[in-house]
């Protein structure tokens, strides 16, 4: 398989359909895919959504986007705006919701998550971000943002549209996806009744000498010159631990989650550590938050068998030293066997991930503890 070729005709794919769907009205009209703007009254400039429609990736779910009016593209990009895609499961059947937000390298493809979390007794939704998975456009620059805050104005968004059927949400998020929801619920008080994070990136792997240089060398290089590409060594071995390629069970477009890497670059790796900086420096997630990852983590670029039972992305020590800086009630389950998606790991695994999920959910979500907790904060569960 070219995969090169590939990436390359599913990014110019789904930049037509991003059009056909979202940006030119009088298609839409020749679909009967009328526009459903957030605000009836939105002007020239302002952000709008779509309609709910048929999502070309999984069947059985639904994609509506948010045309990011006021975010226009970078130079290097091409002209045009950004736009987020925000998916579901089914139409409002709970109260209760779950907003995921994928990670690095990623879009939303993990359909059997969409399904535990409906046997919970949650409408499960997530987003692709901005620049990646579906509202990856033709010419962007993969994945990139220069702070976490630009994912705020789709994040927001994605919530009001979640509010209008539900009044419980919880987020979560994998890897940076995970980091994301951190700082997002910290700086949302109030907005969510739990936080479940996957194997949250929130501190920098890698030796003590790497990890001191980093944050001054991608500055200082994100000055000069934020969007030009790092120089990397590639690494697909946990790419290769999880696609049916290889030696995985899960099959998903290697055109938007590769194999290897996405190219980083300095702007995007600053955003990151000054996230971490702000974890380092305590944060005060007001809900309870579990925290999930793999007991061990390991990190050989030569194909090994314990890439099918380790992290091979993170340092799961690293993220263990670091979870009581979270917010006030923090829950850490490290599972044994586990990947660094730990719901992408052998069955036995994820169906520990999710029994650990069910458990805390109900002690602290919506059991008694939660509602001890709600009466004495003066809400209702």
């Amino acid at each position: 398989m070219d995969i090169k070729a590939s990436r390359s005709s599913l990014a110019s794919m789904i930049s037509k359909w991003r059009t056909t769907l979202g940006q030119k009205p009088d298609i839409r009209e020749e679909y009967g895919l009328a526009d459903d703007h957030t605000d009836t009254d939105a002007g020239v400039g302002e952000s709008y959504w779509g309609d709910w429609c048929p999502d070309p990736l999984l069947d059985g779910f639904e994609i509506r986007t948010f045309q990011m009016v006021s975010r226009a593209h970078l130079p290097e990009e091409g002209d045009g705006h950004l736009v987020s895609t925000l998916i579901r499961r089914q139409a409002a059947r709970h109260d209760r919701a779950v907003l995921y937000i994928h990670g690095w390298n990623e879009y939303f493809f993990q359909r059997h998550v969409a399904e535990f979390f409906e046997q919970l007794g949650y409408d499960f939704y997530a987003v692709d971000l901005h620049r990646y998975g579906r509202s990856l456009q033709e010419g962007e620059l993969f994945g990139y943002m220069e702070d976490i805050e630009d994912y705020y104005d789709e994040l927001d968004a994605c919530v009001a549209s979640i509010r209008q059927d539900h009044s419980k949400v919880v987020v979560s998020g994998h890897s940076t996806g995970g980091l994301i929801a951190s700082l997002f619920a910290c700086d949302r008080p109030k907005t969510f009744v739990g936080a479940i994070l996957n194997a949250p990136w929130i501190d920098m792997q890698g030796s003590a000498l790497f990890r001191a240089l980093t944050a001054p060398i991608v500055r200082g290089l994100a000055v000069a010159s934020p969007t030009m590409v790092l120089p990397a060594v590639e690494n697909d071995v946990y790419g290769r631990s999880l696609h049916t390629l290889y030696h995985g069970e899960w099959d998903y477009d290697l055109g938007l989650k590769r194999v290897d890497s996405q190219p980083l670059r300095p702007g995007w790796v600053r955003a990151v550590v000054n996230g971490h900086d702000r974890v380092g420096a305590g944060l005060r997630i007001d809900c309870p938050v579990l925290v999930l990852t793999s007991a061990r983590s390991s990190d050989s670029r030569e194909w090994t068998e314990e890439a099918l039972s380790t992290d091979m992305a993170l340092d799961v020590d690293r993220i263990a030293a670091r979870v009581h800086l979270l917010g006030w009630h923090v829950t850490l389950v490290r599972l044994q066997g586990a990947l660094h998606d730990v719901s992408l790991s052998r069955k036995e695994v994820r169906e520990r991930f999710f029994d650990e999920i069910r458990r805390w959910e109900l002690a602290y979500v919506r059991g008694p503890r939660a509602q001890e907790k709600a009466s004495q904060d003066g809400e209702t569960p």
